[in-house]
C-alpha cells in the first residue's frame, strides 16, 4: 500500500509543479502506446491517434521552449523535432491505408 500512496504523491506533485510538462509526458506515452498497439494490429486509426498525439505534444513542447527557457530546453527540442519527424512520417505511411 506505501509503494502505491508513494507513486500517488509522486504523481500528485508532478502534476502540481509543472502541469504542462505533465500533459506532454501523457501524450508522448500514450502515443508510445498506440504506436505499439498499430504494431501488432496494423489498424490505421491508431496510427492517427499516435500521430496526432506526437504532434499536440511536440506542439506543446516547442510552444514551452520558447515561452519559458530552462536549462533543458535544448533537449525537449531535439525531442520536439523527433516527435514531428515521426508524425509526419506517420501522416505519410496512411496512404498506404487508402
Amino acid at each position: 500500500m506505501r509503494l502505491w500512496q508513494f507513486w500517488w504523491r509522486t504523481l500528485v506533485l508532478s502534476t502540481q509543479y509543472n502541469p504542462p510538462e505533465f500533459v506532454e509526458l501523457m501524450m508522448t506515452s500514450l502515443a508510445m502506446a498506440l504506436l505499439a498497439t498499430w504494431g501488432y494490429t496494423s489498424d490505421w486509426p491508431y496510427l492517427v491517434l499516435s500521430s496526432s498525439f506526437a504532434m499536440g505534444a511536440a506542439l506543446s513542447m516547442w510552444v514551452r521552449g520558447t515561452t519559458m527557457p530552462s536549462s533543458n530546453s535544448r533537449m525537449v527540442q531535439v525531442m520536439a523535432i523527433l516527435l514531428i519527424i515521426y508524425s509526419f512520417y506517420a501522416f505519410c505511411h496512411l496512404v498506404d491505408y487508402m
